[in-house]
């Protein structure tokens, strides 16, 4: 890095989502900013990689209508607004179930939603509705937190209601198995999705992969506005940035910061997400964009065809841990075939699989979660990451809003 700008500017270390909104803030508001990343493309754990001549996101990630940061970011750097399939929040599922927030004000369109959703006794959808009134009730905070198992036994959500809707909407959020997932993380996403505007629990699937969905557009937008975005370079030693730069802000997971700068973020708990890619035929496809499965090691299905073109591509979902760890990339492909032929009907054998494995996609969201502060006592460094927020669980408007409140922090406002 050239001294005579470094001391200007500020560096931001890892271009996953929170570094780039981080340089996008700062470069909106004109300061010379230099983002550093290791790897070849920006995206971080959410980022397009090339494989068997294949490109294909590391992860098959959907955004929310609440993520109002990003989407703010994403309108500022000019992301199309086609660049997301924006619809209802709607669950499907090959078993039957089906629930569908319809569009009127907040919070109708949900409890009617629940009322109407199929494949539950009446006894259980009536329930739900109860449910998000009371959570309503008590501004879905808790006096102390609990596991979300423990809070849907609570509350009589535990049935066919936990198994379709609560749980799998846990497993989706916060990347951790109920049992020993946040209750009060958990709260905090239903109280901004569910329970929020008449659009906040809209889905919001993306029609490209993750890096040009925001990374690739806000490096873009960093460099015409002055920046400098250098990919493919490893920061190893901080004392010696530090000496070329006075402010940085480290956007990258805890466990890197291990041997960055030891003792900035607490000891974590990790949990995979395993993607699945399965080619079939191009006349093979889903018959709802997102689809969901409830009695095997598949969570979500996503049609690739009905969202980025990639005809007769299903992308197989399993989040948290679980038996599909101690399985190889054949076996596990063969497994996902297999839950999509039982539950879909014949399919002819794929024609190719892909098994990508982030196995430390997000730190594990326990009840009590610790979140270290932005501030660090090393002068003129900042963290971010969407393991800092201290509201939401790690999600990419968490790490959004992160890289913001950092750049903020570095300007010194």
């Amino acid at each position: 890095m050239d001294q005579g700008t470094a001391t200007k500017g500020v560096a931001v270390v890892g271009a996953g989502y929170a570094g780039c909104a981080a340089a996008v803030t700062l470069a909106a508001r004109g300061v010379p900013v230099t983002l550093l990343e290791s790897g070849p493309v920006p995206g971080g754990r959410a980022r397009r990689v090339k494989t068997r001549d294949l490109e294909l996101d590391n992860g098959q990630h959907i955004l929310s209508g609440a993520y109002s940061e990003l989407q703010r970011l994403m309108r500022q750097v000019g992301v199309p607004q086609d660049a997301v399939l924006r619809c209802p929040l709607e669950l499907r599922y090959a078993e039957g179930f089906a629930f569908r927030a319809l569009w009127l004000p907040a919070p109708l369109g949900v409890l009617l939603g629940l009322l109407l959703a199929r494949g539950l006794p009446a006894g259980e959808r009536l329930g739900a509705a109860r449910f998000m009134l009371a959570m309503r009730r008590c501004g879905f905070r808790l006096a102390a937190d609990l596991s979300v198992s423990d809070l849907l036994r609570r509350h009589g959500q535990d049935g066919r209601i936990g198994h379709y809707l609560w749980r799998p909407l846990c497993v989706s959020a916060l990347n951790t198995p109920p049992e020993g997932a946040s209750a009060q993380l958990f709260l905090n996403v239903l109280r901004d999705t569910l329970a929020a505007g008449d659009e906040a629990s809209d889905l919001l699937l993306p029609r490209t992969d993750l890096s040009r969905l925001f990374p690739e557009p806000a490096c873009d937008y960093v460099r015409a506005n002055g920046g400098e975005v250098r990919c493919g370079e490893t920061v190893r030693d901080l004392e010696a940035l530090r000496a070329q730069c006075a402010r940085i802000i480290l956007a990258v997971g805890p466990h890197q910061l291990k041997g960055l700068a030891p003792g900035l973020a607490p000891g974590y708990g990790y949990q995979p997400i395993y993607t699945c890619y399965l080619q079939y035929p191009k006349q093979v496809k889903l018959k709802f964009p997102m689809l969901g499965f409830a009695h095997g090691l598949v969570q979500w299905a996503f049609d690739r065809g009905a969202l980025t073109g990639e005809k007769g591509c299903i992308a197989c979902v399993i989040s948290a841990e679980g038996d599909h760890q101690q399985m190889g990339q054949d076996e596990l492909a063969q497994a996902c075939h297999r839950e999509l032929t039982e539950a879909l009907g014949a399919l002819p054998d794929p024609e190719w699989s892909q098994v990508i494995a982030e196995r430390r996609a997000t730190i594990a969201c326990a009840p009590g979660l610790s979140r270290p502060s932005q501030t660090t006592p090393i002068p003129g460094v900042f963290l971010a990451g969407d393991y800092t927020d201290p509201d939401y669980p790690p999600t990419l408007e968490a790490a959004a809003r992160s890289g913001i409140r950092a750049a903020l922090l570095a300007m010194g406002g």
